[in-house]
């Protein structure tokens, strides 16, 4: 069930709202479970199947947590951990990249000249695997440490894990920052409001400059790359460079805002990271969560920037790279990221921090290029769009389609103009200094209206990040 769609937005929410603001307070955590269960089972009904492997994955973790915390011997607290992590990466491994494993182990064998070819799998990914997976693990870990202490209530683990406002695609929420709100958490009018203005501004985002711009994206690739000029390949990535930033941040402002009307406060995941002067600054600011995750959880138990810092450096962003996906393209990614990062650790950082200018001017190239990985699978078809965004560097043919670029460019003119202004910052700035006027409030209402309108056109495309 996608957020931005009529199913959720005028027969889910409302449903869900009237049901758990009615329930008594010891009751809303079922309320939430429940719905949550529901609300993921209309998104893998064809595999209804991948609902139970969500429950087993809540009775695991809750039994090797419970079963850790009695355990006074450090070698039976690493046992149960031990367990819980194989459940919990096992599931991921079998299901995101046991294909990738047997397809790259198969042509090694067909290049050996041997007959012998492993089965595939070929299973669906289940919805939003990566994102839960990691947040279980997290909690799993904590109690480990002994950062917190295991959850007593079944139910209670069962609804932070499966919440359904950060169930899909995240921010991936830690059990130490929720563990209180779990039990006591306040419910008011200003939650709900705020937590409705929050929703409806994360609506607009992947609606009306999201879809839109993704729009243009789509008809780049159905051109096909070799018949587009050089000035509409640097449009059409750039238009894939805003899509992804305001489909991933639209989503996690209406689930920070599905969570604040729930009495929750989930942690920002964006933070214009496209002012960013250098790489290293970006990946601060963009996704926070996950990258908080690798740096408490794989960083800094590898040892951080104490010992062997690129080592370190380097396996997390190759995990960075297939956790977003099992291809070899988004290994690329995470090596090409992995890269720019240690250069700047070298020295460029210190420069671009001494001269910002230069850091933008650097940006501008680097992360549409760094996207253009990310979205194109196929590594032949990235060598043909790279020929077209440096013609002068690569032999290629001529553009069949002549003026594309001001035909595309005058049609998302003002999709593209939002885009590039909602990326400075100043809209949000406006809004968070104007929030409590009338006029603002106004025009929230027609934003969603204006976003309504579209979903009734078809344009509620599902959010990027549901494939991961």
């Amino acid at each position: 069930m996608v957020f931005s769609s009529f199913t959720f937005l005028f027969y889910f929410l409302p449903a869900f709202l009237l049901v758990y603001f009615l329930a008594p307070a010891s009751w809303k955590n079922a309320v939430i479970f429940c719905a949550s269960l529901i609300f993921y089972y209309y998104g893998v009904r064809e595999h209804p199947f991948y609902v139970l492997l969500m429950i087993l994955s809540i009775l695991v973790n809750y039994i090797a947590a419970r079963s850790m915390s009695r355990c006074r011997k450090k070698r039976g607290r690493t046992l149960w951990l031990l367990t819980g992590m194989s459940w919990n990466l096992g599931c991921l491994f079998v299901f995101k990249y046991l294909d990738f494993i047997s397809r790259n182990l198969n042509l090694l064998l067909e290049k050996a000249g041997t007959q012998t070819r492993l089965p595939y799998a070929e299973l669906v990914l289940p919805i939003g695997i990566s994102f839960y997976t990691f947040q279980i693990s997290s909690y799993l870990i904590d109690v480990y440490r002994k950062k917190i202490k295991a959850e007593p209530s079944l139910l209670t683990l069962g609804t932070y894990l499966c919440m359904f406002p950060q169930l899909i695609a995240g921010p991936i929420v830690t059990y130490s920052r929720v563990q209180e709100q779990m039990r006591r958490r306040t419910h008011s009018f200003q939650n709900l409001e705020a937590g409705l203005r929050e929703f409806t501004i994360g609506l607009a985002l992947k609606v009306l400059i999201a879809n839109r711009t993704g729009n243009l994206w789509t008809q780049v690739n159905s051109i096909g790359y070799e018949s587009i000029s050089c000035p509409l390949a640097w449009l059409g990535i750039g238009a894939y460079t805003f899509q992804i930033y305001f489909d991933f941040y639209g989503y996690s402002l209406m689930a920070k805002g599905l969570g604040r009307i729930m009495g929750f406060d989930f942690p920002d995941n964006f933070q214009n990271p496209y002012l960013s002067c250098s790489m290293t600054e970006f990946w601060r600011r963009w996704h926070m969560t996950l990258g908080s995750w690798f740096r408490e959880y794989v960083y800094i138990p590898l040892g951080g920037n104490r010992g062997h810092q690129y080592r370190n450096l380097f396996v997390v962003w190759m995990l960075t790279g297939l956790w977003h996906g099992a291809n070899w393209n988004f290994v690329l990614w995470g090596l090409f990221l992995f890269l720019l990062l240690a250069a700047e650790k070298r020295g460029l950082l210190g420069f671009f921090n001494r001269f910002p200018a230069a850091g933008h001017l650097y940006m501008l190239f680097m992360i549409p290029l760094s996207w253009l990985l990310f979205a194109v699978t196929d590594l032949s078809q990235f060598i043909i769009y790279l020929g077209r965004l440096f013609p002068f560097f690569m032999q290629t043919g001529e553009s069949v389609y002549q003026g594309d670029f001001i035909k595309y460019g005058s049609t998302y003119f003002w999709s593209l103009g939002a885009a590039v202004l909602c990326c400075t910052g100043v809209p949000r700035k406006l809004y968070e200094a104007k929030k409590d006027t009338f006029a603002v409030t106004l025009g929230l209402v027609f934003l969603f209206w204006a976003c309504a309108y579209c979903m009734y056109l078809g344009l509620d495309d599902p959010f990027l990040y549901y494939q991961f």
